[in-house]
């Protein structure tokens, strides 16, 4: 007969993961091994990546903000031998493609790999397939009314030169995208870990945003949901060992932090809103996604049924 965890048990080891303990720390708290914890960890991570593209989609968006955050998996890219920068595509840094929304918080899509022009294409096609998109007969001219291609979202990101032709590929003309390009000072400084010093930031519309237009292109909301990653996910915590050591498991941890962040995880109101301090809504149901608030129980039940 298997040795399979318990419901109760395999709940808390997962929750204590998604709450920001290492996988050695869980183990030490639960009193289950680490490689248990690991085949749990894949196989409810898988599961919450399918719930995702089954939920996610046909979604109405304003304003979503694009960013890629920094790791490695098994060793820096320094490190890695002339084939093996030649012949490895899941060792060496990685990059976490992460599109937030302005409004809801929601993460609708993610891609984890290299920042290569081909991750750029491959993110914003998933971004893409999560919107809902007008049909064929909308754009035309009818009722004596001028036809025409209306945007559905408003894409901002960074300078990143692989952007624009991504999102030409994916929205067309369906999509306003604009890019945010900071200048900082004493950026290549050896030895420094504190972030350098931004003294400049130009924005500039690529696609369809008239100048007058040029002060909504914004980063700043993906750019704090890339902290929370930062110290709930601890393998994106900065000069510490809990880096991954096989892109697979790397992939799997963030399907399952991302499905923790938008289904049960549950952000503040901004100061400006006369509600300052207090709880909102899921994301996913800010998004319409589901209409009540979800615990990790119920996700966990969701997933694996």
């Amino acid at each position: 007969m298997a040795n399979v965890l318990p419901r109760d048990k395999q709940i808390a080891v997962l929750q204590h993961l998604v709450e920001g303990n290492t996988l050695r720390s869980t183990s030490r708290l639960t009193g289950v091994h680490r490689t248990t914890i690991m085949h749990h960890m894949i196989r409810f991570g898988e599961g919450c990546q399918r719930l995702m593209d089954i939920r996610f989609r046909n979604l109405t968006l304003e304003h979503v903000e694009l960013d890629e955050m920094w790791t490695f998996v098994e060793k820096k890219q320094a490190r890695l031998t002339v084939d093996e920068k030649q012949e490895r595509h899941d060792i060496g840094d990685i990059y976490l493609w992460s599109a937030v929304d302005q409004k809801t918080k929601l993460v609708p899509a993610f891609v984890v790999g290299k920042r290569s022009a081909d991750n750029a294409r491959r993110f914003l096609r998933a971004v893409a397939s999560r919107l809902a998109f007008p049909g064929p007969h909308d754009t035309d001219s009818h009722h004596f009314q001028q036809g025409g291609y209306r945007p559905i979202v408003q894409l901002s990101s960074d300078a990143f030169a692989a952007y624009p032709e991504a999102v030409d590929l994916a929205f067309g003309p369906y999509a306003k995208y604009g890019q945010l390009v900071k200048d900082y000072r004493n950026a290549e400084q050896p030895g420094r870990y504190a972030p350098p010093e931004m003294v400049h930031a130009d924005r500039r519309g690529i696609f369809g945003i008239r100048e007058y237009e040029e002060w909504s292109i914004c980063t700043s909301h993906v750019e704090r949901h890339n902290w929370t990653v930062r110290t709930l996910l601890k393998r994106f915590t900065r000069l510490s060992p809990g880096f991954s050591k096989k892109l697979d498991n790397l992939k799997a941890a963030v399907a399952m932090f991302m499905a923790y962040y938008n289904f049960v995880w549950r952000t503040r109101y901004p100061d400006d809103s006369g509600r300052r301090g207090q709880l909102r809504p899921t994301a996913a149901m800010l998004a319409g996604v589901v209409d009540t608030l979800w615990d990790f129980e119920r996700l966990f039940g969701e997933v694996m049924g």
